[in-house]
C-alpha cells in the first residue's frame, strides 16, 4: 500500500529502504529526473520518469553523453546538445530499485523535469533522510 504524501496533496515519490521496506524521504510532483554516473565508462545518464495509471512508473525519456560499455542509445535517439536523447519502450513498472555503489558517485534526482530551468536536484541521501551506502526502492504515493 502506498504512503501518502506529504500534505495530502497531489502526487510524490517515495523512496524506501531496498532491504525492509523503511520509508525514508519523499520527492514532490508528478515527473522526477534520475541522474547517475556510469561506473565504468565514467559519463553521466539521465532518465526522466512519470507516474502512469495505477500508480506505476513510467520511464519517458532517457540521456546519456556518450555511448560505451552497456549504455548504447536507443535506435531513435538524436543527439540533442551533445546528449544522445529519446523515448525508451518499456513497460510501467511498480517500482524503481537503485543500487548503491562505492566506485561511482551518487545517484541525483530532480524534483522537476527542466533541473536547469529551476528544478530542485538533490543527490539521493538528501532525499532519503541521509541514507547514502544502501539500494533504495522508488515507488510511486498519493
Amino acid at each position: 500500500m502506498a504512503e501518502a504524501a506529504p500534505g495530502g496533496d497531489g502526487v510524490s515519490l517515495c523512496l524506501y529502504a531496498a532491504l525492509g521496506g523503511a520509508l525514508l524521504g519523499v520527492v514532490p510532483g508528478d515527473a522526477w529526473e534520475l541522474r547517475w554516473t556510469h561506473s565504468v565508462e565514467k559519463v553521466e545518464w539521465r532518465e526522466v520518469w512519470r507516474q502512469a495509471s495505477g500508480g506505476l512508473l513510467r520511464l519517458d525519456q532517457a540521456q546519456v553523453k556518450g555511448a560505451g560499455a552497456g549504455m548504447e542509445p536507443g535506435p531513435d535517439a538524436r543527439l540533442i546538445d551533445g546528449w544522445w536523447t529519446w523515448a525508451p519502450d518499456a513497460p510501467p513498472l511498480p517500482a524503481v530499485t537503485l543500487a548503491a555503489s562505492a566506485y561511482t558517485a551518487e545517484h541525483m534526482i530532480c524534483a522537476a523535469v527542466n533541473a536547469s530551468d529551476g528544478g530542485d536536484c538533490r543527490r539521493l541521501s538528501q532525499w532519503a533522510g541521509g541514507v547514502a551506502d544502501a539500494a533504495l526502492t522508488l515507488k510511486v504515493c498519493s
